[in-house]
């Protein structure tokens, strides 16, 4: 029997002081709200703030756990081989707390966007679905899931 293999990773919505939302420009992706893989040892709230200051140059506060989503599609790594486990998602929100707006090999750009036009720059249907969920949060964990090539949802949850 093998056993499941789970990728986990974070991402979300930061705030700064004037309401704007924190972007990162991936070099595939395109526009997300940052995050990234947890790695191993690291909670996901130590990872949550790893990954917002590696790729945007921000110190962040923690806020809520908005959403958790799960890809459960099996894909293909990039050496057009192995597979991609499936891969669970938290979503949270943010402040930012100090720290200049800096680049990285992850962010080609970063940017502070008004929040009426975050969804406008997502690409990636699941991307500006799960950002949608984060913005949109009414104190309810939002769980859904999803698959790629094509993209399909195949379940949404309100969670109390």
């Amino acid at each position: 029997m093998d056993f499941p293999t789970h990728i986990v990773t974070v991402g979300g919505i930061i705030e700064n002081n004037e309401g704007k939302i924190l972007m990162v420009k991936h070099p595939v992706r395109g526009w997300e709200v940052p995050g990234g893989q947890v790695e191993v040892g690291e909670t996901i709230t130590d990872a949550f703030k790893r990954e917002i200051k590696e790729e945007t140059g921000i110190d962040i506060e923690v806020g809520n756990l908005t959403v958790v989503s799960s890809n459960i599609g099996i894909g293909i790594q990039y050496d057009g081989v192995s597979p991609i486990p499936t891969i669970v998602t938290f979503g949270f929100t943010g402040k930012a707390i100090s720290g200049e707006l800096t680049t990285s090999e992850e962010s080609l750009e970063v940017a502070w966007v008004n929040r009426n036009e975050v969804l406008d720059l997502i690409d990636e249907d699941f991307t500006r679905d799960r950002t949608s969920y984060m913005l949109n949060y009414d104190g309810r964990v939002t769980y859904f899931v999803f698959s790629r090539n094509p993209y399909a949802i195949h379940g949404v949850q309100y969670l109390q």
